[in-house]
């Protein structure tokens, strides 16, 4: 990104729900950590460059100790003989004794302060990840808490960069049509306005593509309803408009903003206990008695709590070798004794190799437990939260809550619920993917799915038939879960929010795909009737 073409700010989001776990145990065995450790060892790479190159770096790497990160990128800049100004946010870490972990999702004003103040670097804790795009862009054009509209739009572009290449490629349903298959998407840039509207694009010569599609399908990720909340300003989703402007150049503008909830995100992490894992292969006839007759035998060694049994069906039928022919039976269990959940499980899975169904054997040696983690959200005041900027020079700017705020009211869903038959429409059976994408992804113990058609056409069919009950059928895990079903028509898209698909969250999920990533894609490969379009076979 430094060497490829023009940049003011190069921004690097190192936080996700799972991390904010990993760090908080790092600094339960030494207080000064609780940073992201890679940071460093990325910026000392570039750091002379983006300061000859006069590029801002800014992220929030800081994690549960953005103070001892700015320290560290000092001493980092003496021993390689630079001159650095690091500002910092704080604020976000929460007192809660029976937390491990406890932040504030904090806004970008924290960000523009630092910058404002000289910074080269900014280093934050827990903020919205749109915050790293929103804040150098206030720090730019001088926005304030009522230009809404603009800090909606800087909001979207935010989201989009966030994940990096999932904007220029990465992750993207249609890969195979990607000018180089998908195999180096580059890293996006987002030309920021002053209005808050902006260009996503890319360094020439990269690969990957910014497409409109390639933009809906990040826009998609990790959302709810239209009404998208931030410590800043409401994004309102559903008025985001995207256009084509030129190769590898997606415009996006029109996007509306409202006063943000007088509350802000907080995200709690706790130690939950202890789990552990052992596969089973279950090979040939008689699957499903194989499965109980192991499900019996390891109840009867360690008892039933906590234990969790899933058969994953893999096996074919007159398969001509081992693998084509087995099923996998994974066991899992979770408990707050370190012990049970051990050596006591786990031995006694490979005790019966001798002792259980024909062709018994699993797919690793027994091993110790791991402690898990929990994530839950809840939420505090605004004014609650001591938001503070520390300058280069050590000046401390405390950065007020918004005055002007609302009660958000949440979207309704909309669902057309039941429909009939399409009458004399032709139809043939395919794979969903053939005419829509998808992305999913989780937020907690939620997974959103969001899906979108190709065309207006297909748009209009999309809208009518994917239904929260046709979604049930297609995938039957949801069933009953409670579902929430939303339209962004100016996507061409619909949004569907879980809950509870995922437990207590990535960090304690024992489901294949804890962080639902594949959901879409899981949706994509079922085979329906698809209406025969025009220009469609």
């Amino acid at each position: 990104m430094l060497d490829g073409g023009e940049l003011d700010v190069l921004t690097g989001d190192y936080l996700a729900e799972l991390t904010m776990l990993i760090l908080g145990r790092d600094r339960q065995r030494d207080p000064a950590l609780g940073y992201a450790k890679t940071f460093l060892r990325q910026v000392e790479t570039c750091l002379g460059t983006a300061l000859d190159r006069g590029v801002t770096l800014v992220t929030n790497a800081g994690g549960l100790n953005p103070s001892g990160l700015a320290a560290a990128i000092g001493a980092l800049a003496d021993r390689l003989g630079l001159t650095v100004r690091v500002g910092y946010v704080e604020g976000d870490a929460l007192r809660r004794p029976d937390a491990l972990t406890a932040n504030a999702y904090l806004g970008a004003y924290g960000i523009a302060a630092c910058l404002d103040g000289g910074a080269d670097v900014v280093v934050t804790g827990r903020v919205t990840d749109a915050s790293l795009v929103v804040g150098p862009a206030i720090a730019r054009y001088g926005w304030g808490r009522d230009d809404l509209d603009a800090l909606a739009g800087a909001t979207v572009a935010g989201h989009l960069v966030e994940c990096g290449a999932q904007v220029t490629g990465g992750n993207y349903s249609f890969f195979t049509e990607l000018p180089d298959g998908g195999r180096r998407p580059g890293f996006p840039i987002a030309e920021v306005h002053p209005d808050g509207s902006c260009v996503i694009t890319k360094h020439p010569g990269t690969g990957g593509a910014v497409t409109v599609e390639t933009v809906t399908a990040q826009l998609l990720y990790e959302v709810g309803g239209p009404a998208y909340l931030g410590p800043d300003v409401v994004t309102r989703l559903d008025t985001v408009t995207l256009d084509a402007d030129g190769p590898d150049r997606v415009r996006v503008s029109g996007v509306r903003g409202t006063p943000p909830p007088a509350t802000l995100k907080v995200g709690v992490t706790n130690l939950g206990g202890f789990r552990n894992a052992m596969t089973f292969v279950l090979c040939g006839l008689d699957i499903p008695a194989k499965a109980a007759l192991v499900r019996g035998q390891i109840e009867e060694a360690v008892g039933e709590d906590g234990l969790e049994f899933t058969l994953a069906r893999t096996d074919h039928r007159d398969a001509v070798d081992t693998e084509t022919a087995s099923a996998l039976l994974h066991v899992h269990l979770r408990d707050g004794d370190r012990t049970r959940a051990g050596r006591a499980f786990s031995a006694a899975a490979v005790e019966l190799a001798l002792a259980s169904y024909p062709g018994c054997t699993l797919t690793t040696p027994p091993g110790d437990a791991t402690p898990y983690g929990v994530f839950t959200a809840d939420t505090v005041p605004q004014d609650a939260v001591a938001h503070v900027a520390v300058l280069p020079d050590g000046t401390r700017v405390p950065v007020g809550a918004p005055t002007r705020t609302v009660a958000v009211v949440p979207d309704e869903p909309a669902d057309p619920g039941p429909r009939g038959p399409d009458g004399d429409r032709p139809t043939r059976r395919g794979p969903l993917g053939d005419l829509v994408g998808a992305r999913s992804g989780d937020k907690g113990g939620d997974a959103n799915l969001g899906v979108w058609a190709r065309t207006d056409e297909t748009w209009a069919w999309l809208r009518g038939w994917l239904t929260v009950g046709r979604l049930a059928e297609l995938l039957p895990e949801t069933a009953a879960l409670t579902v929430e079903r939303y339209e962004l028509p100016n996507l061409r898209a619909v949004n569907f929010v879980i809950r509870g698909l995922l437990g207590e969250g990535v960090a304690a999920s024992t489901r294949f795909d804890p962080q639902a990533k594949a959901l879409g894609e899981l949706l994509r490969s079922r085979v329906v009737d698809l209406p025969v379009l025009e220009g469609t076979a």
